[in-house]
């Protein structure tokens, strides 16, 4: 009797370590996790997103995390997104019309999510957003211009208006829907194109990581070392770089005077930047929030570094804006407590 009830607190206890848990909910408009945007343009996204809500009653929320296994899950980011978006309660209880663009950093997929308002009315707008305005700018690493082109055109879908056009007149209204026809159009003409930009960038890196090289000392044809007997030429730091994958070394060789040159090469993604200290791009940050953001007070959130390569250990705090009021008609403590039922569209690169 006593195994199987030891047997069975086990089994609990495996089952709530490995459960399925979500960022924290800290902020109404933007939760930028991944620190794919700076101060500035978060202020700016949060700007255009309340002024939806202002104008509208849309709550519309983007979020940023590294990836999805820090909150232990290992299936689709759609049921990832769904999830997540139904914990925080995202949108208005009666009208399930809330909005949730999340972005998986380093497992390279992102997603729009939609209230269980909308149905599957959404599902091929929000792909096409996906394919012309966001992944696009991605792909180049243009975080922030993917995400804020990404939340115009989605907001122009659902609110029939850009962001600073929501009173606009008739007129201007369908000037401005030409003005998109005529930018969608060349869009999808340049489409081919412009998936193809990150591959024709890779070969013409290619390209030039392989050519000659020319001794800057004598003028004699240089020779690149293999992988393998690089690593005698290389700095602890930079040897750290290569295990951690973060940077790509080739090392080039005169045999006629004996001059080294060595090249490095970052890698397109990667958890690890460059330490303040060393300066190699061996250091990882763990961020937390240290204090949640009220209506009355700002929030702080704290990413703790370390680095591989010279063990050196720093924090670096950054502000959250605090809450913004909301209406009297608004339902819940802070969010709508709306719904989704998997609607939406999702991408990778």
């Amino acid at each position: 009797m006593i195994r199987y009830l030891l047997a069975g607190v086990l089994c609990l206890w495996v089952g709530t370590a490995f459960a399925q848990s979500f960022p924290k909910d800290t902020d109404f408009y933007v939760n930028d996790y991944a620190d794919l945007l700076i101060d500035a343009q978060e202020d700016e996204l949060r700007a255009v997103l309340d002024e939806l809500y202002t104008e509208r009653g849309i709550e519309f929320t983007v979020l940023t995390i590294n990836r999805m296994s820090d909150y232990g899950h290992s299936g689709s980011i759609e049921n990832f997104a769904t999830g997540l978006f139904n914990t925080w309660g995202i949108g208005d209880a009666e009208r399930n019309d809330g909005l949730l663009l999340l972005v998986s950093h380093l497992d390279r997929q992102l997603r729009i999510e939609v209230g269980a308002g909308y149905g599957d009315t959404l599902n091929d707008p929000m792909g096409r957003v996906i394919d012309t305005k966001i992944v696009p700018n991605f792909r180049l690493d243009e975080y922030a211009d993917g995400i804020q082109s990404g939340v115009e055109e989605v907001i122009y879908q659902v609110a029939g208006a850009l962001p600073g056009n929501y009173d606009a007149p008739p007129l201007q209204k369908a000037w401005i829907g030409v003005k998109r026809f005529l930018t969608n159009l060349g869009w999808w003409l340049l489409a081919p194109c412009a998936f193809a930009v990150p591959y024709v960038a890779r070969l013409i890196h290619r390209i030039k990581r392989n050519r000659p090289r020319i001794c800057p000392t004598d003028g004699s044809r240089m020779r690149r070392y293999l992988e393998e007997t690089e690593d005698g030429s290389l700095s602890p730091g930079q040897l750290m770089e290569e295990q951690l994958e973060s940077v790509d070394y080739d090392v080039w060789y005169c045999d006629s005077c004996d001059h080294v040159t060595i090249e490095g090469h970052r890698a397109w993604f990667s958890r690890y930047g460059a330490c303040r200290e060393c300066n190699f791009r061996t250091v990882e940050g763990d961020s937390r929030v240290v204090q949640a953001a009220t209506y009355s007070s700002s929030g702080l959130r704290r990413t703790d570094y370390h680095c591989h390569n010279c063990d050196a250990r720093y924090s670096v705090t950054k502000t959250i804006p605090r809450k913004t009021k909301c209406s009297p008609s608004y339902s819940g403590v802070f969010r709508g407590v709306g719904l989704s039922c998997g609607g939406g569209a999702s991408g990778s690169l």
